[in-house]
């Protein structure tokens, strides 16, 4: 998949005011936003909800309603300026899916998606990519 497209598809508000952003997020991403990131990603469903802490359950009514709670927005945002900002770093959708998906040495050990469902962990996920993109890897 192009990057271009990868953008279309995902709900990070790229290019969107902070404020318009906040908005969104407290009013809720539609349930298609997450199926959409979903895709981006290319985790199965089930995987991707347990990273985001939506159980079966939740994710089930969330479904019916057509919307996400803010907080659950919130995380489908994180997770997809994370894969937009591996995707610039190494050039391809496939390599940043990769890279998100498998335990990392500069996370001492730890798989990025799984650190960044925490606000803190994904911000440790920007620094090491950060560091990747400037050569300071260590």
């Amino acid at each position: 998949m192009k990057t271009a497209t990868l953008e279309k598809k995902m709900a990070t508000g790229k290019g969107m005011h902070p404020t318009e952003l906040i908005h969104r997020i407290q009013k809720g991403l539609r349930f298609s936003e997450l199926k959409s990131l979903q895709d981006s990603i290319d985790l199965p469903f089930e995987q991707l909800a347990a990273k985001l802490c939506i159980s079966r359950s939740t994710l089930q009514r969330r479904k019916a309603a057509g919307r996400l709670s803010p907080d659950e927005s919130d995380k489908v945002i994180r997770f997809s300026r994370l894969l937009r900002h591996a995707t610039r770093i190494f050039g391809d959708v496939e390599r940043a899916r990769a890279w998100l998906k498998h335990p990392q040495i500069g996370l001492c050990g730890a798989i990025p998606l799984d650190y960044a469902s925490t606000e803190t962990g994904a911000r440790e996920v920007e620094n090491l990519l950060g560091r990747i993109e400037y050569s300071v890897y260590t």
